[in-house]
């Protein structure tokens, strides 16, 4: 899988900010401390976050950021795709063969392929407000994926 610092960082500074913010702005030297990362570096990140329209910042003292929309409307994948990640598998470009085994698709591209797509629908599942209440990450995106499935629970009738 093929995903650098900046979407982990991004995701890791978001946390944070949902978990310390109290509805004030959090300044970047609080998170920087917190997370162990570099403050330089996550003033590149909220840029692509304000952006994106993830964060609303504030100058001054007592200034920072806050998150733009409640922690419970904010996806993992969200914050990824605002950070300019891609969740990649193969040396392909999504289905498309360019950067494949010579020019060809390879044996195993399909499955690299899907399992990249359930990657990103499992963190389009999982909102911010999971991670900061700790909720059981892999239940909490069973539940949303049946709930958006609309899948109702089979009758069976034992008569």
């Amino acid at each position: 899988m093929k995903m650098s610092t900046k979407g982990r960082y991004a995701v890791m500074a978001l946390i944070d900010i949902a978990a310390h913010s109290h509805g004030e702005p959090v300044s970047l030297a609080e998170i920087a401390d917190r997370q162990d990362i570099s403050q330089e570096y996550l003033e590149q990140l909220f840029g692509k976050l304000r952006k994106a329209g993830l964060v609303d910042s504030s100058r001054g003292p007592g200034g920072g950021y806050k998150l733009a929309r409640p922690a419970a409307d904010t996806q993992i994948s969200d914050i990824i795709l605002a950070a300019d990640e891609e969740l990649q598998l193969t040396r392909c470009t999504g289905d498309a063969v360019d950067g494949c085994v010579k020019g060809e698709r390879c044996n195993a591209h399909d499955l690299w392929s899907s399992l990249g797509r359930q990657m990103f629908s499992f963190l389009s599942s999982i909102s911010l407000e999971d991670v900061v209440e700790k909720r059981n990450l892999a239940l909490a995106a069973t539940i949303k994926q049946t709930k958006e499935r609309h899948v109702k629970p089979e009758t069976r009738s034992f008569a």
